[in-house]
């Protein structure tokens, strides 16, 4: 069998009765989990004390116990890889169809990524489009080491996750008005209105060429981030919201993200903060690289400190967090944008009140306006 032809074996569909069948939660619930600072640390020990391989990259996935075998990840729809380069190494290309969220969080030194070069500090995010060729390399003299979160297991639960190990640069062939302006190639009858409620019939020929949104890598250097998020603090102990700023790309529109699929917040925490309990269908993993504190999720207590990696919000739980004696900075990811496109995103911003499928109905306030006063 090649790329071309697959051996499939012959099978029937089947009928599953569900006749009377109750629509009540079937979710199975990742339980939340906390990867320790030392649990980290070690395998980063690890990963730095084995040889080199072929294609540069030393990485261990993050997974969580019920993730399934054939899509590894810490939550089903978000995979966190821990990858390490020592002073001097850099990885062999490399692309896939997925997009990811890249964290620097020990070390620096850069990442080239759809032809940019990004130099990269300690706590930097940046993201990567789908399908750009990319580059790690530790041009310092520490170790590097990076979080990189992607949708990866959703996209091998799907069976059409598509890596590809030191790509071929293909060029792209140029633009031919006179060929894109033939009335051959196009449909003339264009979009038209079907239904008087608003739906339209669409082309073939519309269908197989959507409108390109130029996607690009974007790079949010702490440096500059931090000062911003500082001034957060001035919104005091009556602020009912979270004191944090997303890192926003524009082309994911009103879904709020960083990727299609992921939004990236930071978040500062004062000390004795402790945040109103809310709950979201979309799942959410803190990393935690100053302060310490606890969640409640669900009812239960979970500790944390600077250095861990915690699932912090399995989809629909109920969860808060608090900080203790010190400042806490953490940066979180959830996948927020995909539900919100899915129209999937039931959000409970107050636990007295109703949810609300955000993106579709109209959200929340907060009483910013009100303590910024």
């Amino acid at each position: 069998m090649n790329d071309f032809r697959k051996d499939f074996a012959k099978v029937d569909g089947q009928f599953l009765d569900r006749s009377g069948a109750s629509a009540t939660d079937a979710n199975n619930y990742f339980p939340p989990i906390v990867v320790t600072r030392e649990q980290i640390d070690a395998e980063v020990e690890r990963l730095a004390s084995a040889p080199l391989p072929a294609n540069g990259r030393r990485e261990s996935l993050i997974v969580h116990p019920f993730a399934e075998t054939n899509a590894p990840g810490m939550t089903p729809g978000i995979q966190v890889k821990l990858s390490v380069l020592k002073p001097g190494e850099k990885t062999l290309p490399f692309r896939h169809n997925a997009t990811e969220v890249n964290f620097c969080i020990r070390g620096a030194g850069h990442c080239v990524v759809a032809g940019r070069r990004i130099d990269h500090q300690q706590y930097d995010v940046w993201n990567h489009p789908s399908f750009a060729t990319y580059v790690h390399a530790n041009d310092t003299r520490d170790i590097q080491v990076r979080l990189t979160y992607s949708n990866v297991p959703l996209l091998q639960h799907m069976q059409v996750y598509l890596p590809e190990d030191d790509p071929q640069i293909v060029v792209a062939p140029a633009h031919d008005e006179a060929e894109a302006a033939d009335p051959r190639r196009k449909s003339p009858f264009g979009i038209f209105p079907i239904t008087e409620d608003g739906g339209l019939l669409m082309p073939y020929e519309t269908l197989i060429n959507p409108t390109p949104v130029l996607s690009l890598p974007l790079h949010f250097a702490w440096s500059k981030v931090k000062p911003e998020l500082d001034k957060l603090e001035a919104l005091g102990k009556d602020y009912i919201g979270r004191r944090l700023y997303m890192y926003y790309n524009p082309i994911t529109g009103r879904t709020n993200g960083i990727t299609p699929n992921f939004f990236a917040t930071m978040t500062i925490r004062p000390p004795k903060i402790v945040d109103r309990p809310h709950r979201h269908s979309s799942a959410a993993i803190n990393y935690y690289f100053h302060g310490s504190g606890f969640s409640n999720v669900a009812g239960q207590r979970y500790e944390w400190k600077a250095g861990d990696l915690m699932l912090s919000a399995p989809g629909w739980a109920v969860h808060n967090h608090a900080s203790y004696d010190d400042y806490v900075y953490e940066l979180t990811v959830q996948d927020q944008p995909l539900n919100i496109y899915m129209e999937s995103l039931l959000w409970q911003e107050d636990l007295k009140k109703p949810a609300l499928v955000l993106g579709t109905e109209q959200g929340f306030d907060t009483n910013r306006a009100k303590v910024a006063s």
